[in-house]
């Protein structure tokens, strides 16, 4: 036999094995599909229709006002839309609005490095950096986008990111894009925080990520102790005030302002998706280098811009947080009355009083049965289950937009599925 032939009997040969491999492995009980990996998450949703409604995806017929709704025709009171100060209907914020988008049209249809900036992108940087006390700001279409590009940007393969545990869910995806080292430390914990950065060799660059008000448990980070560590380790400070802009600090700056701290944070990365009733995100920042930061984030160089009537509205909504601090006065004050009413239901909550008050579930079901009378009451909150948090809870977030006769309401709702839901017990047993 000659080499040709004994290679040209192999090459049969193995195209037969490889034929078969190929039809045994594509045999129909083999093929996986694309979405083989959602069976989990569809037996958990599965479960929860069973109990009742889908939490997850309620639909409101309209929106009338920040803290009224309706759904099927049913009025229902909103105590989970994180609108802390209800500017979302207010006056002025919806005339410059209305007024810019007859202007300049409904969007941007490109990135700011594409397209152009438009004039409010810089005057609303511009406000924004007066308001927080600092040289510059960078904004972007959405929150989350604010932390992805933000992290993403500053951090790279060569340094190292510390994380609090219980970071938003953008920090950990902005942590993954950099590329960087990342280590988590244990929720507000500035001993483990110092431990894990005792570790570390002195000559990598740190950034430290945290935020001022955690939107699970309503709790604030210790900003003094971890700022404390962050001059022992000569770290980078990042902190995402989304949930605390507008409402802690003598003018708003967050929970870095309320602690006295705020000349040690380099970056504070927030939301105008929350006390500012509209769209994007912004990061701001005293260090000089911080203007390079727009050639080198990707979120920001590829992702439309803000669209003018969400640029204008938030200018409006920063002029009325400096213009009425009542708004922030009466947001404690339904805060504390929310926590105190709750509390004295003998609910086991989340953390002490904030404008994000948290109703500690025992288990899963009982969450979303709890949270299925609420609403069949005529009182919308937001469910949290495992794994979005570890422990399963009802989040409400207050607003100042709340009367005190919805608040007596809210508190009504929950001691009236407090007896609902015993009563369904008693009869399930």
């Amino acid at each position: 036999m000659t080499l040709l032939r004994r290679a040209e009997d192999t090459k049969r040969s193995l195209k037969r094995i490889r034929t078969g491999y190929v039809e045994n492995f594509l045999a129909p009980e083999c093929i996986m599909s694309l979405f083989d990996k959602f069976a989990r998450v569809s037996d958990r949703h599965a479960g929860i229709e069973a109990i009742g409604r889908d939490p997850l995806s309620v639909q409101f017929d309209d929106v009338t006002s920040p803290t009224e709704a309706t759904a099927d025709g049913r009025p229902i009171l909103l105590a989970g839309t994180h609108n802390y100060l209800g500017l979302t209907f207010d006056e002025t914020c919806i005339k410059a609005a209305t007024t810019t988008i007859e202007r300049l049209g409904t969007g941007t249809t490109g990135s700011r490095i594409a397209n152009g900036t438009y004039a409010g992108h810089k005057e609303l940087e511009a406000r924004l950096a007066a308001f927080l006390g600092r040289r510059h700001v960078m904004i972007f279409p959405t929150g989350y986008q604010a932390n992805l590009g933000s992290i993403a940007g500053l951090a790279g393969p060569d340094d190292t990111i510390l994380l609090d545990a219980d970071c938003h869910a953008s920090i950990y995806d902005a942590c993954k894009l950099s590329g960087a080292t990342v280590i988590r430390f244990r929720h507000n914990s500035a001993a483990d925080l110092d431990r894990r950065l005792s570790l570390l060799d002195p000559g990598v660059n740190k950034l430290i990520c945290i935020e001022g008000l955690y939107s699970m448990l309503g709790d604030t980070a210790p900003m003094a102790e971890l700022v404390a560590v962050k001059r022992k380790h000569g770290a980078y400070l990042l902190v995402d005030e989304a949930h605390s802009l507008g409402v802690f600090g003598e003018r708003g700056r967050g929970v870095a302002e309320r602690d006295g701290v705020s000349d040690d944070v380099d970056f504070v990365v927030g939301t105008f998706s929350k006390s500012l009733g509209s769209v994007g995100g912004f990061c701001a920042s005293d260090h000089a280098e911080f203007k390079y930061l727009k050639f080198a984030s990707r979120p920001y160089m590829f992702t439309a811009s803000s669209a003018p009537s969400s640029v204008a509205s938030v200018l409006a909504a920063v002029d009325q947080i400096e213009a009425r601090p009542e708004l922030k006065d009466t947001l404690w004050r339904n805060a504390h009355a929310l926590h105190e009413g709750l509390k004295g239901l003998g609910l086991e909550l989340g953390a002490g009083p904030s404008p994000i008050v948290s109703v500690l579930m025992p288990s899963a079901e009982l969450a979303v049965l709890f949270w299925n009378r609420l609403f069949a009451n005529g009182v919308y909150v937001n469910l949290a289950l495992p794994p979005a948090h570890n422990v399963p809870l009802l989040r409400c977030s207050v607003s100042a937009a709340h009367s005190e006769a919805e608040i007596a309401r809210l508190c009504g709702a929950f001691e009236t599925a407090m007896q609902e839901v015993a009563l369904i017990g008693h009869n399930r047993s």
